[in-house]
């Protein structure tokens, strides 16, 4: 018996050896063949109540891989920030899995969040590969119609706008909050990790920040595709029905495809959202 826990420590120990190494040796950078989409990093100035955000991604998209780059420069006054919303991406049937993130609006105009791995050209997602430090991690800055557009309307996923429950104040630091998180990143890179440095794991830190034990550990923060069910339990999205009414009366993919995507577009998508 001796012998056996032996001979199983040991092939433990090469089977860890790699991923070890990985986790103990390989550095982030910022200085990488990029995928073209991810080749830029957002970047703030704040000062006062004036936000200028440069490189806000505002893409023009024929299908997902073929696309028009265009990078902006938009200043955001925070006096104008009035409302917060949570996206939730679905991959299809998978019970699991999904992408989450946020969305600012002032007034009629919105802009997005988007805490995504920063993929290298030809690389593709993998969970795994998530846990091996394959994937730095970025925050995309970007206009409604390129980050939530390219999700309804080139990809077809399901995807649900559900506006949170949050004071201006609370908004405002959140919003502030992911910036200076966007800056420290473009300045000192980190590894994105599939179960503690990811999309919606750091949604959760940003807003705990500025309430703490809001969102308690759950398994649904580990599983995304849960975690509008979890913010509707804790009341951070409409919740005066049952949860399964409430996603139904937000979700936008199907409204999204009925129009070319437009200068109109976020106001389309809020004509349930706003319920």
């Amino acid at each position: 018996m001796k012998k056996r826990l032996v001979i199983a420590a040991a092939l433990l120990a090469v089977l860890l050896a790699p991923f070890a190494w990985v986790r103990i040796f390989y550095q982030p950078s910022n200085t990488r063949d990029w995928s073209p989409d991810q080749a830029v990093l957002a970047r703030a100035t704040i000062e006062g109540d004036r936000v200028t955000v440069e490189n806000v991604r505002n893409f023009s998209y024929r299908t997902e891989t073929d696309y028009t780059p265009r990078y902006e420069t938009r200043s955001y006054d925070l006096g104008r920030l009035d409302s917060l919303w949570f996206v939730v991406e679905r991959f299809g049937p998978a019970p699991a899995i999904a992408h989450t993130f946020l969305s600012f609006g002032f007034g009629e105009e919105y802009v997005s969040v988007s805490v995504e791995i920063r993929k290298e050209r030809g690389e593709t997602y993998s969970p795994l590969a998530g846990l091996l430090r394959q994937y730095e991690l970025m925050y995309v800055i970007a206009d409604e119609r390129d980050v939530i557009g390219l999700r309804t309307n080139l990809r077809g996923d399901p995807v649900y706008l559900y506006p949170a429950k949050a004071t201006r104040e609370q908004i405002r630091r959140v919003f502030l909050g992911m910036l200076e998180r966007a800056n420290r990143l473009a300045a000192a890179p980190e590894f994105y990790d599939t179960l503690s440095n990811n999309c919606t794991s750091n949604i959760v830190s940003h807003v705990n920040a500025i309430a703490p034990r809001t969102i308690p550990f759950s398994y649904k923060t580990l599983m995304p595709a849960y975690t509008d069910q979890l913010a509707h339990e804790l009341g951070l999205i409409p919740n005066d029905l049952p949860f399964p009414t409430v996603r139904a009366a937000h979700r936008i993919d199907e409204i999204a495809r009925a129009a070319p995507l437009g200068p109109n577009f976020s106001a389309r998508v809020r004509v349930t959202s706003t319920r």
